[in-house]
């Protein structure tokens, strides 16, 4: 169902350029690494709060407040730089479990993050009780290893 669209992607002038040039990828990677480790402290510095770690003179919401804006442009970053990664690449990944894999928790990755993270991080401390912080702060973590994994293993095993 989507092998034309990946199909379509992978035959794009841009797709062509970004794979047979020689500069463009490795300083679309860098970047993409640069915000992979933006968007890994903005989330770790919450996370760890949350589970009572890390930055414990700080509240939790002003913690999160503060990462917030971190967190979504170096996200926003993250897209658009593995936007030209994907494209030169696309049956490549289209082929790839662990690229859906790494989707599947973006996804997920995503819903925790901004929407039931959010929610248990804009409360102070005690709020949800003792456990619920922790198990986001774990739940997080684990998302968003995992899509770190599935990245690497996309270049390692597809």
């Amino acid at each position: 169902m989507l092998q034309p669209f990946f199909q379509w992607m992978g035959g794009l002038p841009f797709s062509q350029f970004f794979l047979e040039s020689v500069w463009p990828t490795p300083i679309i990677q860098c970047i993409h690494l640069i915000a992979v480790s933006v968007f890994a402290g903005a989330l770790l510095i919450v996370d760890l709060r949350l589970l009572g770690r890390g930055l414990t003179s700080s509240s939790i919401p002003k913690l999160a407040a503060a990462a917030q804006p971190w967190l979504v442009w170096s996200f926003v970053v993250l897209f658009l730089s593995g936007m030209p990664q994907m494209m030169s690449t696309a049956l490549k990944e289209y082929y790839s479990p662990f690229f859906w894999w790494k989707m599947e928790m973006v996804a997920l990755g995503l819903i925790v993050t901004f929407v039931v993270r959010k929610v248990i991080a804009s409360k102070e401390e005690g709020h949800f009780g003792p456990v619920w912080p922790k198990v986001v702060g774990i739940t997080s973590i684990s998302l968003w290893t995992s899509v770190t994994i599935g990245a690497r293993l996309i270049g390692l095993l597809s």
